[in-house]
């Protein structure tokens, strides 16, 4: 054999090797137990959904998948964390759509800050949460025109969401805005104190997500006035929505999905998709969904892209304009 032909196929051989390179190590993903960040406390909406995708997750995959919950300043010190992991597929990020939000009506700085649009990859849109403003029978109204009017008549109305700065609160201030009134918000840490306060009648009213309120729906000690989403919800068809209502420009929703650190492989960001649109799919999933008042979303990694742009840019401009901040 001559020279150059040794050296001919010497070179072939070893491009041969580097090509194959990648896809063996994607083949061979996970190799090793995946994290999933959630940035809030555990025991909450987010906290259960995302164990409920870790365990079928895990299954699917055949590899352990753990839960590390990294609470702080509204969901931005986990959010920041995973954005700066390593970007190999194995730190992944579980987060609700205040993800999107928590840059616009927050300083963020340190550990907390994250790069919204540009520091991630999306994974998959999980499932999304339709907000529902609720009331006590005690407050005397039955629905969100007579609440309107309780309220344009000078008497004093309340309302209450999880947080300054989060969806249920941007929804308030954007009906506030809408309908000419001014319900006073009293923000609280996390939804379940909210509710239990609206159900005791010592705030008027609560913006949240159906999860928590169905039980008191349910046996009438909570009444349903609308919904933020653009369509009537098959959680609670008989709910009107504030489009139907007049106010056909205050759309406010929750949701939440998967995220992974920018320049994570491609093929393992469609590999966790598929797995995940499939978990979507099971009977079983949808109905714990449902208790979390979730309906599946899914689709391609492009919808979560896409979503997280547009919410980025029409709550960033509704914030602005509402004056919303966090405390």
């Amino acid at each position: 054999m001559s020279v150059d032909r040794r050296q001919f196929c010497f070179t072939a051989l070893a491009c041969g090797t580097l090509l194959a390179q990648p896809v063996l190590a994607e083949e061979t993903y996970p190799s090793k137990p995946i994290t999933v960040i959630v940035s809030y406390p555990p025991g909450g909406d987010t906290d259960a959904i995302a164990r409920l995708f870790a365990d079928k997750l895990s299954h699917r995959l055949k590899q352990t998948v753990l839960i590390d919950n990294r609470p702080g300043a509204g969901g931005a010190i986990g959010n920041g964390m995973v954005g700066r992991a390593r970007a190999d597929g194995y730190t992944l990020l579980f987060t609700p759509n205040p993800f999107t939000t928590a840059p616009l009506v927050m300083k963020l700085s340190g550990a907390a800050a994250y790069d919204v649009l540009k520091g991630y990859e999306a994974i998959i849109n999980t499932a999304t949460q339709p907000l529902v403003l609720v009331t006590s029978p005690k407050l005397g109204v039955k629905n969100l025109p007579e609440l309107i009017a309780r309220a344009k008549s000078g008497a004093t109305v309340s309302y209450a969401s999880p947080g300054a700065g989060s969806p249920m609160h941007i929804a308030g201030e954007w009906l506030n805005k809408a309908a000419g009134v001014k319900l006073s918000h009293v923000p609280y840490r996390g939804v379940g104190p909210s509710v239990t306060d609206v159900v005791a009648g010592h705030v008027d009213t609560a913006w949240v997500t159906f999860g928590p309120v169905r039980q008191y729906l349910d046996s009438g000690k909570l009444l349903a006035l609308a919904i933020g989403d653009t369509r009537r919800s098959s959680l609670a068809p008989a709910v009107p929505t504030l489009t139907e209502l007049g106010y056909k420009d205050v759309v406010v929703g929750a949701w939440n999905g998967f995220f992974a650190p920018k320049k994570t492989p491609p093929a393992v960001i469609n590999l966790l998709n598929e797995h995940l649109n499939a978990i979507l799919r099971e009977p079983e999933v949808v109905e714990k969904l449902a208790v979390f008042g979730a309906l599946p979303a899914g689709g391609s990694p492009k919808v979560l892209s896409d979503l997280n742009q547009r919410e980025y840019m029409v709550m960033g401009q509704a914030i602005k304009e509402l004056g919303i901040v966090a405390e």
